[in-house]
């Protein structure tokens, strides 16, 4: 009898230490890995979220970034991580969709490897052009380009992101010969593009607005679906003339799968926390984030939206990379 009650208090003992470290949890620094070097849309919505990710979780949360392959180098280092909440992946996952569809396959596959915490809203592109380049719409780039086939080249983040399939896919719309020039994100790009180097690119707002502010580059009309609040006066893609163009730039907080279910809901909560905030909400807006919280089970069916829907459009532009 005395042996069965110490056996009882032992478990008790456990279950309560154990409720105590899942309570606790983290219990030291988070760290968030990127898949784009410092500068471009990805790494300023990532360290505006982690700043009050860390207040509501008590510890820092640490941006890790791992540019390359078309995002599959930071997905892989986020993927390969031991599946205890200490390790977050801040999905672009438009961008990762795309990669899946133009790469060979991977050992890490953000659908298979992954669960989702939270999502976090869209980050459109626009397309930008440089100052001196004798174009003023979208029309006129159209005509400037086919005055001299192959002789104009388009910027983008790297070969297989978003940048360079929605220069593809406007290409393919409008019949157009440009040549591809890959870099590691908006950061390496943008002097290039500013210098005429390059004749345009699909970047983030974050990342080329400053440059349009300083009179150096000149957008013609935003990627995504619709207007943006903070450009109501620029066109999409789409209403500039090649109907059906379109792309949302979505991202989301997704961690390895494994991890338990209780540093998701304190992940979730951390997350929500972040995206609600007024002075984040606001800070962002003003440079082309729109902030959209979107709970785990609901952003998974986006994640995989996103998947079916840019695996068609890289098998109809015939994209494939090594």
């Amino acid at each position: 009898m005395q042996s069965s009650l110490l056996r009882a208090g032992a478990a008790l003992l456990l279950a309560l230490a154990a409720a105590a470290a899942h309570a606790e949890w983290p219990e030291r620094p988070v760290q968030m890995v990127l898949s784009f070097p410092p500068g471009g849309a990805t790494d300023i919505l990532a360290r505006s979220l982690a700043q009050k990710m860390s207040e509501t979780l008590k510890q820092p949360v640490v941006i890790d970034n791992r540019p390359g392959a078309g995002g599959n180098i930071g997905l892989l280092n986020a993927g390969r991580a031991a599946p205890d909440g200490y390790t977050v992946y801040m999905a672009a996952v438009t961008n990762a969709a795309i990669a899946a569809a133009a790469y060979p396959p991977q050992p890490v596959h953000l659908q298979r490897d992954f669960v989702s915490v939270a999502g976090v809203g869209i980050v459109p592109h626009m397309l930008v052009v440089p100052a001196a380049l004798p174009a003023q719409n979208v029309r006129q780039l159209i005509a400037l380009f086919k005055a001299a086939p192959g002789k104009h080249n388009f910027a983008s983040q790297g070969a297989g992101t978003l940048s360079h399939l929605e220069s593809e896919m406007f290409k393919s719309a409008a019949g157009l010969d440009l040549v591809h020039i890959p870099y590691k994100g908006s950061s390496q790009a943008l002097p290039d593009l500013m210098a005429g180097s390059a004749s345009m690119m699909f970047d983030s707002i974050p990342a080329s607005m400053p440059h349009v502010k300083s009179g150096r580059l000149r957008v013609l009309a935003v990627a995504s679906s619709h207007r943006l609040a903070m450009l109501p006066d620029v066109p999409t893609v789409a209403e500039s003339g090649l109907q059906g163009f379109g792309a949302d730039n979505v991202y989301g907080v997704m961690v390895p799968k494994g991890t338990p279910p209780q540093v998701i809901a304190v992940l979730n909560r951390a997350v929500r926390a972040a995206v609600d905030a007024p002075d984040v909400r606001q800070r962002l807006q003003e440079q082309g984030v729109e902030l959209r919280y979107t709970p785990a089970d609901e952003f998974a069916k986006v994640v995989d939206q996103e998947f079916r829907t840019w695996g068609k459009v890289v098998e109809q532009a015939k994209v494939k990379l090594e």
